[in-house]
């Protein structure tokens, strides 16, 4: 192994140990306690080479929500094929994004609820994104009437699901009676099936 192989290697090592250290400290005790002075501690490095890899607290948490964003996709994937019918696999997914926000409520919120300097919606957007929004997609394109944009209707499907999600995280809405606003979204998406 060459020397600039085996220190890539080392240089990808340490970035996926701060992540993860970002990952465990948020989860444990929220962002706010996830600082560049915190990490470096908790991975035994110094704060500069944190900053060698992260400009500072935004990088690493875009760096998160990337992460979370590939773990989602392949959640909602999980859930959409193992369903039967198009009324299932949406509901389904539905299902599997709610249960992602209630397993990683730090991750989410690095994902949709935090500010991070992320192209959303962009050709340039990360491929994570593309693939949580493009299961997404595939779960509601069968429910879309001729004429309709696939990519609208998803969008305004997703908008439902992450309020209802938002607003049950945050007290706003009941827990108790989310699987039964879940279920009226999907219905209402699926009229026509």
């Amino acid at each position: 192994m060459s020397i600039q192989t085996r220190r890539e290697r080392e240089r990808a090592e340490r970035e996926r140990l701060i992540v993860t250290a970002a990952r465990e400290l948020a989860e444990a005790e929220g962002w706010e306690a996830v600082t560049t002075r915190r990490l470096a501690a908790e991975i035994e490095y110094s704060q500069p080479v944190l900053y060698s890899h992260f400009k500072g607290k935004d990088a690493i948490m875009a760096a998160v929500a990337v992460e979370g964003f590939a773990e989602m996709a392949e959640e909602l994937r999980k859930a959409r094929t193992a369903a039967g019918g198009t009324r299932a696999a949406l509901a389904a997914v539905g299902e599997a994004y709610t249960a992602f926000a209630r397993r990683r409520p730090a991750l989410y919120d690095a994902m949709f609820t935090h500010t991070v300097d992320l192209p959303f919606a962009t050709p340039e957007a990360p491929s994570a994104l593309h693939a949580a929004f493009g299961e997404l997609l595939r779960a509601v394109e069968p429910v879309a009437a001729d004429g309709e944009d696939p990519g609208q209707l998803t969008e305004t499907y997703w908008a439902g699901l992450h309020g209802l999600t938002t607003l049950m995280r945050s007290g706003r809405l009941p827990e108790g009676a989310h699987d039964r606003r879940l279920a009226l979204l999907t219905a209402h998406f699926t009229a026509s099936d």
